[in-house]
């Protein structure tokens, strides 16, 4: 089963309704809840990144009896050094999206730490394409 979820940049007030929506789903689907709180904590992390840093963005989510394959796929400034912004603590967020308590330079070290598979490639001005997988 597939889901589209459409993220716009800078709308926080729906930060975390796909990843919530997704959690709901695989509740139903009974998959086992360490599995449900990895993804959960991945793909927030991952949403909120498109919404604090990226103008829009585009979640797919597919679910297979094997895996959960998510692809974000964003237009924004894209991320001009991906070894930099994997380490902890790295963040290019604005002073008003840190006041807001985001941008603390985790999201993509806890994506990573959270699926079994992470693809990141990006390129500046244009946007940034984050892919991973989580294998049930």
């Amino acid at each position: 089963m597939e889901f589209v979820y459409e993220v716009e940049g800078g709308d926080f007030t729906k930060a975390g309704n796909a990843s919530s929506a997704v959690k709901k789903t695989l509740k139903q689907l009974n998959v086992s809840p360490k599995i449900v709180k990895r993804i959960v904590v991945a793909l927030y992390e991952a949403e909120v990144n498109i919404v604090a840093h990226a103008y829009k963005g585009t979640i797919s989510v597919n679910i297979n009896q094997d895996q959960i394959h998510i692809v974000l796929d964003d237009v924004g400034p894209g991320i001009p050094d991906i070894d930099l912004a994997m380490q902890e603590g790295y963040s290019t967020a604005s002073s008003k999206v840190r006041e807001m308590g985001f941008g603390a330079g985790m999201g993509l070290p806890n994506i990573k730490k959270n699926v079994d598979d992470l693809k990141v490639s990006s390129e500046v001005d244009k946007g940034t394409k984050v892919e991973m997988k989580t294998y049930l």
